[in-house]
């Protein structure tokens, strides 16, 4: 007597112990490659933090500075910015962790991967790794425009360091988030605009521009704890000086709770797709 499988079953790929290691540096390059093949990509992760540099520096910072004098803030306010403006920048460069995916599910590329015996939290951690990369670029990139428009490191070498690699596990983290809602809308489009909308408030609700005391009482509750200011704060005081620990510590917390939650969450929702 013969059974027959369903057909479901029958594609499915031999399953293998293979090396996720290997599959995800492969994907990795995958997606580097094709950012290097894009400039339009390219030009924008660069041109729009380097504007709002600009924009603020020159057009509103003289504005700003009473209130940075108000605060204590001994240096100029390009020092006050750009660790501000570097985590603005991962924050938003997240956001084409999710319009890669959705571009990949609706040209049925994902598909294909999943056809391949390969590890299957490969192809997220292809992504966000390439995000990573990406994001040391860009960074490395906010630290020279800065340097052009002022910002100086104030409280050595070693917390310049550590100010730098906290800024890239929070874009990491917040990649995550942003692979899952790629995962959930399934469309480019419609992905850019669900990977913006939250992070608006997140920025500007923040000490990324102006300090939150600024800011009405009634906001200033969230500003002070959300992930951003709290990120910020860390960065700014490894980078100018001030109270370090307290900060660094919730900025870390932040970032192992997004990791914790949505790494589980994008790799079931990717399995399920």
């Amino acid at each position: 007597m013969t059974t027959t499988l369903p057909a479901s079953i029958a594609a499915a790929p031999p399953v293998r112990k293979g090396n996720a290691v290997r599959d995800a540096a492969t994907l990795t390059r995958r997606n580097l490659l094709r950012l290097f093949r894009t400039p339009q990509l390219a030009v924008f992760s660069t041109i729009q933090p380097v504007m709002f540099v600009l924009l603020f520096v020159y057009v509103f910072g003289g504005a700003l500075k009473p209130a940075l004098r108000a605060q204590g803030f001994p240096y100029s306010y390009p020092s006050y910015l750009i660790p501000g403006i570097i985590v603005q920048t991962v924050l938003f460069g997240g956001a084409s962790t999710a319009v890669g995916l959705s571009e990949d599910f609706s040209k049925g590329i994902v598909d294909r991967f999943r056809s391949l015996p390969m590890a299957r939290s490969a192809v997220l951690m292809g992504r966000t790794l390439s995000d990573l990369v990406r994001n040391m670029f860009v960074v490395a990139l906010m630290l020279v425009v800065g340097s052009l428009v002022g910002f100086r490191f104030h409280n050595g070498f070693a917390p310049a360091v550590g100010a730098v690699i906290l800024s890239l596990v929070f874009g990491f983290a917040f990649s995550w988030i942003f692979a899952l809602v790629g995962l959930a809308v399934g469309e480019p489009e419609t992905a850019q605009v669900a990977g913006f909308l939250p992070t608006f408030p997140l920025v500007f609700a923040s000490s990324v521009f102006t300090p939150v005391s600024t800011m009405p009482g009634w906001l200033q509750a969230f500003a002070k704890h959300q992930p951003v200011t709290v990120t910020v704060n860390a960065i700014r005081n490894l980078t100018q000086g001030g109270p370090v620990a307290s900060y660094t510590w919730q900025a870390l917390a932040w970032c192992l709770g997004i990791l914790v939650v949505f790494v589980p969450l994008a790799v079931r929702m990717y399995r399920k797709g």
